[in-house]
């Protein structure tokens, strides 16, 4: 994946509160395991690095069922990056997923 693509992915991630910035890492939440491995690429190049991959809790869709949240954390070794930056204007310190959003 090209980084101006990884790029974009990303800020619309953090436009829609699936990925918020927390110290140095970038926290990715979804319900969507296909999801992880996407943001991975994108992590990868823009050549930061995927450290884990976690099931956080289950979550209710509906009313009859549930299903289990994915929580993704990365590391971009630069500290000023311009996603950072991009994260500071249009972003959140909650996901979409929190309880205190």
């Amino acid at each position: 994946m090209l980084p101006p693509v990884a790029r974009q992915k990303m800020q619309a991630w953090i436009r829609s509160r699936h990925l918020i910035c927390s110290g140095n890492f970038f926290i990715f939440e979804t319900l969507d395991y296909s999801a992880i491995e996407r943001f991975e690429k994108c992590v990868t190049s823009l050549g930061g690095t995927l450290i884990s991959v976690n099931p956080k809790e289950r979550v209710w869709l509906g009313n009859h069922r549930q299903i289990l949240l994915y929580q993704a954390k990365a590391s971009l070794h630069t500290p000023h990056h311009q996603l950072k930056q991009y994260w500071f204007k249009h972003g959140s310190f909650h996901t979409r997923f929190s309880e205190n959003p």
